[in-house]
């Protein structure tokens, strides 16, 4: 096994660090505790090619699809098809995997997860243990891999990776990784990765930019560097797009009217808390039990109030639209924005 990288970062400019860990804290081949929003699903989508060797210099293209579905609780399950497969003498691969968060990963600490996945086509099943730690920008993630029938082969086999990611702000992520079975044979190549990952202002989308040596992004085939048509030895470039689709768009389709403003409690409203530039202004309000605070959205895009430690979400909130919560007992009740989980504020209660 021979994983050794040396990652070299350039800070190009600081501005506060993220509360909570968004897509950017992620690498391309390591997807370490990342879950989906609450009460959402995501399609992420990977293109990579490279351009073959021969004389016509075909460019081979190499998609990766994933869908997540987060059911409620720190659970998710999803499915992921590449057009590749790591697996010999297979064109394609497909997985089905479920992802158990033991600790929700935030910055200032440690998370964890567990995800046990099936490989359908090396009739494997698999598995990935996955911890990260978030001093400040930085996000240090390592993952330990089984397979029971690693690539068809009829033997179990392991693998470990690591990644490195820095936040350079909100909205811009630099991150690499590496991977390496425990007991490589003759060919078989560590995998490596790196990526420039970008949120897109004004969306809850995530775009970046990638490299590896890796053309399908399953348990087993981000284990070993990929066997490329031809016997290539390139690396791959390529883009990753996420879309996350909030169950709670879709209400008014079942329910009419679900989506407008709720009706004001029969409270005195003490404090206004404005949605503005993606930032909740009064990000820390003090009042008293039984007032109300009214949250107001002056953004172009969708935002909610969700409640850490309580079951309260204020579902979308579109532009001009208002939520209005009353606060019945003391405590300190921090909130975020779903799709744009660096938001937050925290609401005392006395």
């Amino acid at each position: 096994m021979r994983p050794v990288f040396v990652l070299s970062l350039g800070v190009l400019c600081l501005l506060r660090p993220l509360a909570a860990q968004s897509f950017v804290s992620r690498t391309p081949n390591v997807d370490g505790t990342w879950l989906p929003d609450r009460h959402a699903m995501q399609f992420n989508f990977i293109h990579r090619f490279y351009v073959s060797g021969d004389v016509s210099h075909t460019v081979v293209n190499s998609p990766t699809l994933t869908w997540v579905f987060r059911l409620p609780g720190p659970v998710a399950v999803g499915t992921r098809f590449g057009t590749h497969s790591a697996i010999p003498g297979k064109n394609n691969e497909t997985e089905l995997f479920s992802r158990w968060q033991l600790r929700e990963s935030r910055i200032g600490g440690m998370g964890m997860s567990v995800t046990p996945v099936w490989n359908l086509k090396a009739h494997s099943f698999d598995g990935e243990f996955a911890a990260d730690w978030s001093p400040s920008r930085f996000t240090v993630t390592g993952a330990l891999r089984g397979m029971s029938n690693a690539y068809d082969g009829g033997r179990a086999r392991g693998a470990i990776a690591g990644a490195v990611t820095l936040r350079v702000n909100n909205y811009v992520g630099i991150g690499a990784d590496v991977a390496s079975l425990f007991d490589p044979q003759p060919g078989e190549q560590t995998a490596w990765s790196a990526g420039l990952s970008f949120a897109i202002p004004n969306s809850p989308h995530f775009f970046s930019f990638q490299v590896s040596n890796v053309d399908v992004n399953t348990i087993e085939g981000s284990s070993r560097r990929g066997a490329f048509s031809g016997g290539v030895k390139k690396a791959l470039y390529g883009f990753e797009f996420t879309i996350p689709l909030h169950y709670r768009r879709f209400l008014p389709w079942f329910r009419p009217g679900s989506g407008t403003a709720p009706k004001r409690p029969e409270t005195r409203i003490v404090a206004t808390v404005k949605m503005t530039e993606f930032e909740f202004r009064s990000d820390s309000i003090v009042v008293s039990a039984g007032q109300a605070v009214e949250f107001l959205n002056e953004d172009p895009v969708e935002h909610t109030v969700t409640f850490d430690a309580i079951a309260t979400s204020s579902g979308m909130v579109p532009k001009g639209g208002t939520f209005i919560l009353r606060f019945d007992r003391p405590g300190i009740w921090a909130y975020h924005c779903t799709p744009h989980p660096f938001m937050r504020g925290v609401i005392v209660v006395r």
